[in-house]
């Protein structure tokens, strides 16, 4: 199934498990493919192929992918009558139907992105701490948790107009940009440590510009308009597909829960934690009524401002003696935010204080469970005044 065509020089197809670029002219490629990777002239296509299932699929003969990624590629390569020795490949457990198309341009200059991605599973922060340690060949485990293999952004990038070499190089730290403001804006959070993803352990990249088209051009920064070009469309299309892939949209990243998501925390165990603030009557009228709760506009504020007043205590911007204030103030807007009376706020700041909370993610999660209990205690006041005066009649 032909996709597109864009300027007179490419074909996007999509096929079975695989979306491919198939070049109607001469093109420069930079990628990360472990048959042809690196910076080729002789290709004439670039595909991105799912080579298996985003769970559970584990098979003897995936190794091959790995071990031998020249007979991987002659497979699927022939299987979509495409010349093995002119592609470059990226591997993927995400589905290709969730592929997303993205095109700009300005004045003669296009770029076309085509991007696939998860994050579910392999989500990562540069830096985090690494699983293998790979010399002479071979991988050596050196951590003890699995290696994730599943949840992988790939991006395949096409520029209509000739770059040279450090071009190249640059537009592949421009489109990791891109990449990596889209999951800062959906506030995704490393499955490794406590931190903000900026990508996946696998990402894959495949970047392709047309040759002949006069003098090449020099830079792919976020000053020229080619790197605006490139951010903008990849930026787009990496939310577009974790959006059909994950249902990561920003609709559904409105909720406390997935803001104290990279902190260990899951809905059924923040329940828990308000629940033992509440006694049975309001705990069961809470665990009724949670997800709306932690997913009101308000809350969700009040929990993410929390969060990132975490980050920046943890990053040294805001002093760590600071902390035990900041808690019990901004827990303080947490509760404010269930309950809806903002001018308790200095009784909440001062029942948080009480509680001495320390710095550190325990310390916080326990702050935000207690505050949403001290919110919903007092979130109907009127139903209580009037049983008392029913009952003093």
């Amino acid at each position: 199934m032909l996709l597109g065509r864009f300027y007179d020089g490419l074909e996007i197809h999509r096929e079975e498990k695989i979306v491919y670029g198939k070049f109607l002219v001469p093109h420069r490629v930079i990628s990360t493919c472990g048959a042809a990777g690196g910076l080729r002239d002789d290709l004439a296509c670039v595909y991105n192929h799912q080579s298996c299932e985003p769970a559970g699929h584990v098979r003897s003969h995936h190794g091959i992918m790995m071990r031998r990624p020249l007979a991987y590629r002659a497979v699927i390569a022939c299987r979509h009558s495409l010349p093995p020795e002119q592609c470059a490949t990226l591997g993927t457990a995400a589905n290709m139907r969730y592929a997303s198309i993205r095109h700009a341009s300005f004045r003669e200059l296009e770029v076309v992105a085509v991007c696939t991605g998860g994050v579910e599973a392999n989500a990562g922060r540069a830096g985090d701490p690494a699983v293998v340690y790979e010399k002479d060949g071979v991988f050596e485990r050196i951590a003890m948790h699995e290696p994730v293999e599943h949840g992988t952004i790939n991006t395949l990038l096409f520029i209509n107009m000739e770059l040279t070499p450090g071009a190249m190089v640059r537009t592949v730290m421009t489109a990791t940009e891109a990449k990596t403001a889209a999951l800062q804006e959906l506030a995704v959070g490393s499955r490794y440590s406590d931190g903000l993803a900026t990508g996946t352990g696998t990402d894959q990249i495949g970047v392709a510009s047309r040759l002949g088209t006069g003098i090449p051009l020099t830079g792919a920064g976020k000053h020229c308009v080619l790197g605006e070009l490139i951010g903008k469309t990849v930026r787009e299309a990496v939310c577009e597909t974790l959006s059909l892939q994950n249902e990561l949209t920003p609709e559904n990243q409105r909720s406390s829960v997935a803001h104290l998501q990279r902190f260990g925390v899951t809905a059924e165990s923040l329940l828990e934690g308000v629940r033992a603030k509440l006694d049975g009557d309001d705990g069961e009228l809470l665990a009724k009524n949670f997800i709306g709760i932690e997913r009101d506009p308000f809350v969700a504020t009040a929990v993410a401002a929390l969060v990132h007043l975490r980050d920046k205590l943890a990053w040294g911007i805001l002093p760590a003696s600071c902390a035990p204030e900041i808690w019990a103030a901004y827990g303080a807007q947490v509760a404010a935010a269930v309950s809806g009376d903002y001018a308790r706020m200095p009784v909440y700041r001062e029942a948080l204080a009480q509680e001495g909370y320390p710095f550190g993610n325990g310390g916080m999660v326990c702050l935000v469970a207690h505050a949403m209990a001290l919110g919903f205690s007092e979130k109907w006041p009127e139903l209580v005044i009037a049983d008392e005066q029913e009952g003093g009649e």
